[in-house]
């Protein structure tokens, strides 16, 4: 079955991970990504990883999570000859994406109004820290630096402990799904009107979205969102100590509070309005302290699961990976082997599923510059058949 983005042809000038992480998923949905990097200063993500020996092969585990489907070529763009090979790559393209700094590229002669000359039909994506205009327009960034930029770091923590960033570059994860849904929409978009799309996508903007709600309070009421820790403001949702390690309670509406109390046998605690429970937090808080520590994590997810109460055990990656749940989503593909690389290897496919024709990995990351006599052997049977059409 044919997948969405097959015959579509993105040019990924991307580096480090939102950008990639976008292109990755369109690739896994069909379309042809060439990724160009210099040939002297290839994509940071290949020397950034947990196997050492992987990133002075410049196979790092970062760049593996999001280079599957991928084709590679080297390109120096400061070089006319090389940039003149852009061009003509982005003649036979769909998309064209980058995320260097605002106006690097205009100043190369490779911006959009350039691009757009050459293929009207482009829809060309700049992905950036702050976004191509503004003040903060020609400031750079990463995942961490925007944390503590957006106010997301300042609302995470403890009462005690915080600011404290994420533990996963949530938001360079975030850009690069946005980013994929943008291009998606403007692809949409262009079977209906026929003409190509100027995207600009701001990881701080993501970064604000991703805090939503409490964005809508703050405007209206001014009040900061505050760090809550393993908490919540309802105190049937949030961490607790048991017998051997934590569990996470979600009884987060009045109907699975009111089912929690019950099969805790403490009917005496059911609130009827989320008012009450803000007034009996501290005693609900204490109650529920007492009561989880009567049995182990894995017993009480086991007991309230079966209940309809929401609840886990606090897991390691590992044995989140271990869970036979995930066997059943086909999140994680699994390569037997790569270019360069000693063994198998496990990287992430896409957060959906689809009846038919969905993602699907069917080539291994590519080394650098892999691709650079096929590409370029492709670009000049194309440009005989123009001259002979």
């Amino acid at each position: 079955m044919t997948r969405p983005f097959e015959g579509i042809r993105v040019i990924d000038v991307t580096h480090v991970l939102a950008g990639p992480f976008a292109t990755y998923q369109l690739a896994v949905l069909g379309a042809d990504v060439i990724k160009v990097e210099h040939p002297d200063e290839p994509d940071q993500s290949r020397g950034s990883g947990t196997d050492k020996a992987l990133n002075r092969r410049n196979m790092g585990t970062s760049f593996l999570t999001q280079a599957s489907n991928k084709r590679a070529i080297t390109l120096d763009l400061k070089t006319q000859a090389d940039r003149d090979t852009l061009k003509r790559l982005v003649a036979t393209a769909d998309v064209f994406v980058e995320n260097y700094r605002p106006g690097a590229f205009e100043a190369l002669g490779l911006g959009y109004e350039a691009l757009s000359a050459i293929n009207p039909r482009l829809i060309y994506a700049s992905f950036s820290a702050f976004g191509q205009h503004g003040p903060r327009g020609p400031q750079t960034a990463y995942d961490h630096v925007i944390q503590a930029t957006s106010g997301i770091m300042a609302m995470t923590g403890t009462k005690d402990v915080h600011p404290v960033k994420f533990g996963a570059p949530a938001i360079d994860y975030a850009t690069g799904m946005t980013g994929a849904f943008a291009l998606a929409s403007a692809l949409f978009q262009r079977e209906r009107t026929g003409r190509g799309q100027r995207i600009d996508m701001a990881m701080l903007d993501v970064a604000m979205i991703l805090m939503s709600s409490h964005l809508t309070g703050y405007l209206r009421n001014g009040v900061h969102p505050k760090p809550h820790g393993n908490r919540h403001p309802h105190a049937t949702n949030g961490a607790f100590e048991t017998k051997d390690g934590l569990v996470m309670l979600g009884a987060s509406n009045l109907r699975q509070q009111r089912r929690l109390w019950t099969v805790l046998g403490r009917p005496d605690m059911i609130k009827r309005t989320n008012d009450e429970r803000d007034e009996d937090h501290d005693r609900e808080i204490a109650v529920l302290s007492e009561i989880m520590l009567t049995r182990t994590a894995d017993e009480w997810e086991e007991f309230l699961q079966a209940r309809h109460v929401p609840a886990a055990r606090v897991r390691t990656m590992g044995e989140a990976l271990a869970d036979p749940q995930l066997a059943t989503r086909g999140v994680v593909h699994r390569h037997a082997t790569g270019h360069g690389i000693d063994g198998g290897f496990g990287v992430p496919l896409a957060a959906f599923t689809f009846a038919h024709g969905g993602p699907r990995i069917d080539a291994a990351p590519p080394t650098l510059g892999q691709h650079n006599e096929e590409i370029l052997a492709e670009l000049g049977r194309e440009r005989r058949e123009a001259r002979a059409g």
